[in-house]
This record gives structure tokens, C-alpha cells and sequence, in this order.
């Protein structure tokens, strides 16, 4: 798991070219929701060293957000080669989280 935003988010046409699995996770390190998810989305990405983990600092006009139409913090995108295949926004266990981390992980 990634615990820091990164420092230049990519663009859309990086994020869609990304090969493997990815978690884009939107937020912000002010976020009172964020910051309490913390736990949760550390415990449901552990031990998958093979899912690539990437913090985005979002917030108005943000365009790699928008692109995704985040709403709401923290909203966790699942990618498989560059393709959604899950999001869980604002999570409050690790259920949904893990199936999707297992999802995109296999194959």
C-alpha cells in the first residue's frame, strides 16, 4: 500500500496505458474520511505485491479525477490493464475492497 499522495498525478492517457493491476485512490491528506479508510484499505491491499497502489490528491478542476467522475473522498478505482472493472467509494470495511484487489490480481 501506498501512504503518500503522489507527487505528479499521471494523466488519463498514462493511467489507461498501465499494464497489470492498479488502484487509483482519490482523496486528500486533510480528508477526516480518508484519513478514517486508512486502515481498511491498508488491510485489503496488503500482501499484494503484484497490485500497484496510486494516491491521487484530488480536489475542483483536477482533471484525472474528473475523468473518473469523482465525486465523493475517498473513492477507490480498480484497474485491470488500464480498464475499470470496480470502484468502492467511501469504504467502511474491506469486504468489496478485497474482492476487487483478488479480481484484478488474477490472471
Amino acid at each position: 500500500m501506498n501512504a503518500t499522495h503522489a507527487q505528479a498525478d499521471p494523466s488519463r492517457a498514462e493511467v489507461d496505458a498501465m499494464a497489470g493491476a492498479t488502484v487509483l485512490e482519490f482523496g486528500t491528506s486533510w480528508c477526516g474520511w480518508c484519513r478514517g479508510a486508512q486502515p481498511a484499505i491498508a488491510k485489503a491491499l496488503a500482501g499484494r505485491p503484484g497490485l500497484r497502489h496510486i494516491k491521487i490528491e484530488d480536489g475542483p478542476g483536477q482533471p484525472l479525477g474528473r475523468s473518473y467522475r469523482v465525486k465523493l473522498w475517498p473513492t477507490l478505482v480498480f484497474l485491470k490493464d488500464g480498464q475499470e472493472v470496480g470502484r468502492v467509494v467511501r469504504p467502511n470495511g474491506t469486504d468489496e475492497m478485497e474482492r476487487l484487489a483478488r479480481e484484478i490480481a488474477a490472471a
